[in-house]
Parts: C-alpha cells; structure tokens; sequence
C-alpha cells in the first residue's frame, strides 16, 4: 500500500488520533459496565465497539510505533465520570478529540480519506451520545438553585459577620447555624414547590437542592475553622476566593455537560454574589458601629 508521507506535524495528529480512538473504546467499555439503565449500557457498547473498529482501521492505513492511551489519563477518566458523571467525561473528550482547524483542512488535503473517516465518526458518536440519559443532569435547575441561593446568601451573611464579630470561631458558629437552617429551609421548600406542579420526583429534587446548598455552606465556613482566631481577615479572603473558584468550576461543568455559554453565565454568578458580600459587609460594619457590639 503506498502511504503519503507525513510530516511531523501530521504524524503527530495521526498518532493522536489513534490514540483517542483507543482510550475511547477502553473508556466507553468501562462505562458501560457501570450502568443501570439498558439502554445507555447498550449504547455505550456500541461506542466502545465503534472506537476498537476505528482504531483497528486507522491502525492498518496509519501504523505507528506507539499509541497506546495512556493509562493516567484513562484512570483520571474514569474517576471523572464517578465524581461529575458520564456525560461531562464523553462530552470532555468529544472537545479533546477535535483537532485544530488548521490542522484538520491539512489531514483533509495529505490523508483525505483519515479526515472523512474521522469527520464521519465523530457525527455518529455525537448522535450516540445525544440519546444517553444521566439522572443527575435532570436536576441541574435543582442543583443550580440551591449553589445559586447558598453562594448569595452565605456569602453575604458571612461577609456582613467576619468584621462585625472579628473572630473566625464566632463567624463559623454562625455560618453554621445559618447554613443548615437555611438548607432545610431551601429543601423543604423546593420540595413543596415541586408537589404543586406535579412533579413525582420533587423529594428527589429537594434532596439535590439540599446537598448543593450543604457542600457549598461547608466550603465557605472552612476558612473560619482552619484559621486562628484573629485571622478573619485571611479567612474572609480564603471565603471569597473559594466563592469565585465554585462559580467557576460549576459553571465549567455546565459549559461541557449541558453545552451552556461559559463566560456570560460566570461573570453574572460571580458579579451577584460579590455585590452581596460588599453591601453586606457594609452593613455588618455599620451596624456594628451604631449597636456599639465589641464581639473581642
């Protein structure tokens, strides 16, 4: 078979290529041992079978010396799809697999029938992974409210305390109480919002609300137990960067599993939340100032 010969550059994305095809049919094989529902199982060995079909042909018309998947990135795949869910992982490694513009209308020019290859699978996998079904994504709009509620409202009422009570242990006492109250509060009513539109599934909603407002009340009250009592300046520092790092990790995980704008969604998240902090840290101080409280 006479093969064009291929730059480094070239061979490179034809190594990649195959590479991602392998690590693939490797992830999509392990994913589907791990599910329930028959028809994502069914679907995900039909991908899994598709990419080892893939590699095998790309493989023959391209050999390379190596391009085995590496097996770091396989295992940090695979606890991805455990901690964030199937569909972030196949849809992160969809973005992973497209090569560069300009580097694909060069594959199509020296190796046109690798490019038509790719492009064709590529659409097909995409139409595979449009008809999986992750219970989790269901309750986004549930997650999102209570992170959304919890990042406004702690944020706010940590910030209004950290100067008026200037003293990490009493900041966190009263980040706590507040923060479990108002999660209960934010389930209990997402679930009786729920049961009044019909849903059969609003205990299960409230209960996403309910951990998304408690791991982001966790993460906030940290700072104030990690550091020393007179530390709430720092404290308060570590809150605020921690606050910003969860809007941007939330809104990265949407960006891929739902394919929503990233950057819009962020800046809004990030500019509410810290407007909140700054007029209630102003407040905490005036009020302690007209109260005439000395919390030292």
């Amino acid at each position: 078979m006479n093969r064009p010969k291929l730059d480094p550059a070239m061979r490179q994305a034809v190594r990649k290529a195959q590479v991602d095809e392998e690590t693939g049919a490797l992830l999509y094989g392990y994913l589907a041992t791990r599910q329930k529902d028959e028809q994502n199982r069914k679907l995900f060995e039909q991908m899994a079978a598709d990419e080892k079909k893939s590699t095998r042909r790309f493989g023959r018309a391209y050999p390379a010396k190596s391009w085995k998947p590496s097996r770091w990135r396989l295992m940090i795949l695979k606890l991805l799809s455990i901690l964030l869910g199937f569909t972030f992982v196949v849809k992160r490694m969809q973005k992973d697999e497209r090569l560069g513009q300009a580097r694909y209308e060069q594959m199509k020019q020296t190796l046109p029938q690798a490019a038509r290859m790719l492009e064709d699978e590529r659409a097909h996998e995409k139409e595979l992974y449009g008809m999986l079904d992750e219970e989790r994504l269901h309750y986004v709009g549930s997650m999102v409210l209570g992170l959304n509620d919890a990042l406004v409202e702690l944020t706010g009422a940590i910030a209004g305390v950290t100067f008026a009570l200037a003293n990490t242990r009493l900041v966190a006492m009263t980040g706590i109480i507040t923060g479990i109250s108002a999660t209960l509060s934010m389930a209990a009513s997402n679930y009786l919002a729920e049961r009044a539109d019909g849903n059969s599934t609003a205990f299960k909603s409230s209960l996403y609300t309910g951990a998304a407002y408690l791991i982001t009340v966790a993460l906030l009250v940290l700072p104030y137990l990690l550091f020393p009592t007179g530390m709430y300046v720092a404290a308060f520092a570590v809150m605020i960067t921690t606050v910003l790092l969860i809007i941007l990790f939330f809104n990265y995980y949407l960006s891929v599993a739902k394919e929503e704008p990233f950057l819009r969604h962020f800046l809004e998240m990030a500019l509410i939340s810290l407007s909140v902090a700054v007029i209630s840290f102003v407040i905490g101080i005036v009020a302690k100032n007209v109260l005439g409280i000395d919390a030292l």
